[in-house]
């Protein structure tokens, strides 16, 4: 069966966050991911020597790599699995800013987003899978969304609504307390561009997720 090993994250650049600490946007850690099968002959010595599905650390020219080696031949498998996490899209929606205007029409019964695999956010963090962020993020909200996003169990999907939760809006070079970006943060799925954006339009941003799910790996 193939095994693919790809280094995760290698030399990164980094830049200061809100709060002092290095980060690296989840775009820069996407375009460092490299992914190749390994040959045949070369898979019994490949397991033995980095195992499945754990990552192992490789000092290679100065650089270090981390590597995971995964078994792909799942097709079947996959496509049930990830047909059932995307008709039942358990959402956190963290209303920050007046996007949720709209959110709130989408969640009418006008519109039913319930057919499209869309449950009504009643679950709590430890249950749910989509973090929906509507509209701006403040300095103060930075925090409790890392930490709503890290209760939550994977795998998860993140959701940013609005230019706001994109890259700042309105406020991104006139407010020195609105976060420029959600991919900041947390790693994005999903953008929703408009201010604020119509319910055909979230509900395009919610078929774009789904299809994104189905073609995902299990992990």
């Amino acid at each position: 069966m193939p095994v693919t090993p790809f280094p995760l994250i290698s030399r990164l650049p980094r830049k200061t966050g809100i709060f002092g600490y290095t980060l690296a946007s989840s775009k820069t850690i996407l375009e460092s991911v490299v992914e190749r099968v390994v040959p045949e002959e070369e898979r019994e010595r490949a397991i033995e020597e980095y195992g499945l599905g754990r990552a192992v650390r490789v000092e290679k020219d100065g650089e270090t790599h981390y590597i995971i080696q995964k078994i792909k031949d799942n097709t079947l498998i996959r496509y049930f699995v990830n047909w059932s996490r995307l008709a039942s899209l358990w959402p956190v929606h963290l209303t920050t800013a007046c996007c949720s205007v709209e959110f709130a029409a989408f969640s009418s019964s006008r519109y039913d987003p319930e057919r499209f695999g869309w449950i009504p956010a009643t679950a709590t963090m430890r249950q749910s899978d989509v973090l929906l962020i509507e509209g701006t993020v403040s300095g103060k909200m930075v925090q409790r969304i890392r930490l709503i996003y890290d209760q939550m169990p994977r795998p998860k999907w993140v959701v940013a609504m609005g230019a706001c939760a994109i890259s700042g809006g309105l406020y991104a070079k006139d407010s020195y307390n609105v976060l420029q970006g959600l991919n900041d943060i947390i790693p994005v799925d999903v953008y929703i561009p408009g201010c604020p954006p119509r319910p055909e339009t979230l509900f395009q941003g919610i078929l774009l997720l789904r299809d994104k799910i189905l073609k995902s790996r299990l992990e």
